[in-house]
Order: structure tokens, then sequence, then C-alpha cells
């Protein structure tokens, strides 16, 4: 199967905690990072997800946001640190690639954003990802 999504990012299951309809999922991405998913209890029984299954992270690039520094007093557990290599401008929107440990990731944010963020390819920055944008797939 192809997919659109470019944000594929390779891993394993370290933990799970079911609820009563939706579960959060613990991934050691294959660079060292933690990333979580939230995911419905019957996609983790589809997947046969387990502490050990090994993941495929799905994040579509719009769903990401950027910072330049840590944010504290926030509800995004994902926060994935890198270093910008690539930035192409549009009109409107602007698509940002971050190299981090083992992966790369795109993020597409407002042209506007780039400017006022001070964004350059070589800067620092910070992959914000809601647990809830992070679809899992299996082999």
């Amino acid at each position: 199967m192809k997919l659109s999504i470019r944000n594929q990012l390779p891993g394993t299951v370290t933990e799970l905690h079911p609820g009563e309809v939706m579960a959060t999922v613990g991934i050691r991405l294959d660079g060292g990072q933690i990333l979580t998913a939230a995911i419905t209890l019957e996609a983790v029984e589809q997947l046969g997800l387990a502490p050990g299954s090994a993941v495929r992270a799905l994040v579509k690039s719009t769903e990401i946001a950027l910072a330049t520094g840590r944010p504290e007093g926030l509800s995004i557990r994902n926060q994935l640190p890198g270093a910008i290599t690539h930035i192409a401008l549009g009109g409107a929107m602007a698509s940002v690639k971050l190299a981090m440990d083992g992966a790369e990731i795109t993020a597409v944010i407002t042209k506007e954003a780039v400017t006022d963020l001070g964004l350059f390819v070589g800067s620092d920055a910070i992959a914000l990802i809601k647990s809830t944008e992070v679809s899992l797939a299996t082999a």
C-alpha cells in the first residue's frame, strides 16, 4: 500500500494503556525518541499491538506544529527536537523538513510562521504532535 502521508516513522511499541474506548500507545522510534499515539481499542486489537510490536507511526505534515524552544504548560506530549534541513516557501504555506536522530519529519506551516519564528536551514526546532494525530500501521 502506498500512502500520501510523508511522515512514516518506524518504531517499537513499549507500552499500552487501555481505557474504555481509547488506548495510549508508547512507541520508541528507531532513533530513540519516545512518541505517544492515542488510538481506539478496536485498532489496538485489529493491529494485534503488544509491547515489542514493530509499528510505523504516521503523521500528516499538516498536523505538525513547530516551536523554537521547549514550550511549557502545554498538553502536547510529543515534542521531537531536530534541526531544519530544508524550507520550501509557497505563496501562503511552507514545507519545513526537520532532521532528528534516525529520522526526518516534514511540517507544513504558514509562510508567516516561518518568518515570525525566524526559521532557517540549520536552525533548531521542535516538532509538536498531538497524540490523537498519530496513526499506527503494522507490516
